[in-house]
């Protein structure tokens, strides 16, 4: 069995068939999904689906590029985590890639992300893009390497094996997903390779970055099969063993 960790299929591209999107995912041997928020209402959506059916699971989080909505949708994440069939806060994590970007606002909000997520004993699931050093510096101020309370997932990642280094340093796990495979970045790749698979875990991003050979098409968590088996491929793995422990990796980090 398959686990995406990161879906975003509480969204209305889904809800009219979401019957059909979960039938091709267990076609494809893919038992559990993670359905993540990017913002309070976005969050609130993907509780309610979480809590109508048995194989889905949400997180509920402030993405890096809506922290302008403020402290009143921070304390509706901080309501929504009390929620059954919570299992993270995220997506949250800094994001330098837009320009007009507001630092200090996106550092208070990944502080109270992160402070809510290990209050509440929740995995944080990061989005992390052009600020992997002031992201570091952040959780290094939380000594996260000697904090039992810090279960966390870098999600998309798409770096080199520097930064991939210093995340499993830190006890964190990598997620890697349809990037994989048609990036031409031999850095990306070569990070994918070097990955310990003790720190792996699998996500499709839906309905985002789908897969060779689908791309062009809508991405469903079905298409975590294609990113396993390009993966497995890649790295010299046989997929049973690929499968196998990025399962093991994505129960691990969110109890389930």
């Amino acid at each position: 069995m398959l686990v995406d960790t990161h879906a975003h299929i509480h969204s209305e591209d889904y809800l009219p068939e979401i019957e059909d999107v979960l039938a091709r995912a267990a076609a494809a041997d893919v038992g559990k999904i993670i359905t993540v928020g990017c913002e309070d209402t976005d969050s609130a959506s993907a509780v309610a689906l979480a809590r109508a059916f048995e194989n889905i699971w949400a997180t509920v989080g402030i993405h890096p590029q809506e922290v302008d909505r403020g402290y009143e949708a921070l304390d509706e994440i901080a309501r929504l985590a009390e929620f059954e069939k919570v299992v993270g806060i995220g997506e949250y994590g800094l994001d330098y890639s837009r320009e007009g970007y507001d630092q200090d606002a996106q550092e208070r909000a990944m502080r109270f992300q992160l402070e809510l997520a290990m209050e509440h004993d929740l995995a944080s699931v990061f989005h992390v893009r052009d600020a992997f050093g002031d992201f570091y510096r952040i959780l290094d101020e939380y000594d996260v390497r000697n904090n039992e309370q810090f279960r966390a997932v870098v999600h998309c990642f798409t770096a080199g094996v520097k930064e991939m280094e210093m995340a499993v340093d830190r006890g964190m796990y990598v997620a890697l997903n349809g990037i994989m495979t048609f990036t031409k970045d031999a850095a990306q790749l070569d990070a994918a390779r070097q990955l310990p698979l003790a720190s792996l875990v699998l996500e499709t991003d839906s309905p985002y970055l789908t897969p060779s050979p689908k791309r062009g098409q809508r991405n469903e968590p079905a298409n975590t099969a294609l990113t396993a088996k390009f993966l497995a491929d890649l790295r010299g793995e046989a997929l049973e063993d690929l499968t196998a422990a990025t399962t093991d990796n994505a129960e691990r980090l969110f109890g389930i």
